[in-house]
């Protein structure tokens, strides 16, 4: 479980693609990677991964290791990382955490295309595309992670939504890579999604009993 208050940004060293599994190496400073132990989770890009390795750099770094899998790469933008991009890194919560973002599982619902993307003086609007199926869950003023960042949705259109970036969630992610036509990660709030499908199974249900009698 994690937060979606994305703690640093990590550089990938290595992404190899080795029959349908991609080898990722993520460098970060060594305080992120204290008290790391193998079979750890960690949120990278919003999308949970289990460190197989670490070890530290004569720099004073940490090299983490991870294996994804195809259906990972399928629903996420891991697989279109190379040498040198950046990701956003956030390790689990532990008991005590501040829980100053939401609750946030790791699994990956979806990619959200980046239509525009609007720069001002003091903050970024970006708008996202994302697919029918998954626009009843992002809601105006609600919640949403966007590459493991907890985020409250902007505007609510019929294509998707959009964001508003204040500078401190530039500077401490990744987004302020990305450009027009790249995909980022999407994880819609865990409640919302709940409550939603549960109210249509119940009103499906209901609606198949009447029709029955």
């Amino acid at each position: 479980m994690f937060t979606g208050i994305v703690q640093t940004q990590a550089v990938v060293v290595d992404a190899t693609n080795q029959g349908g599994v991609l080898r990722l190496a993520l460098k970060v400073e060594q305080q992120y990677a204290e008290n790391l132990n193998i079979g750890a989770s960690i949120a990278i890009n919003g999308c949970c991964l289990t460190v197989v390795k670490f070890a530290s750099t004569t720099e004073g770094d940490c090299v983490i290791n991870f294996d994804v899998i195809d259906e990972t790469l399928k629903l996420t933008n891991l697989g279109m990382l190379v040498v040198n991009d950046t990701v956003n890194f956030e390790r689990s919560v532990t008991f005590g955490t501040e829980l100053g973002g939401h609750i946030v599982s790791g699994h990956i619902h979806c990619m959200a295309e980046i239509l525009s993307i609007n720069h001002h003086q003091d903050n970024c609007k970006m708008q996202l595309a994302l697919a029918k199926e998954w626009q009843k869950y992002v809601l105006y003023k609600g919640f949403v992670s966007v590459n493991g960042a907890s985020l409250t949705v902007g505007e609510v259109d019929e294509q998707g939504f959009w964001l508003h970036l204040i500078p401190e969630t530039l500077s401490i992610t990744n987004l302020n890579n990305y450009r027009e036509g790249d995909k980022l990660n999407i994880e819609v709030d865990q409640q919302t999604y709940t409550i939603i499908n549960t109210v249509e199974n119940y009103l499906s249900q209901a609606g198949h009993i009447k029709r029955a009698n």
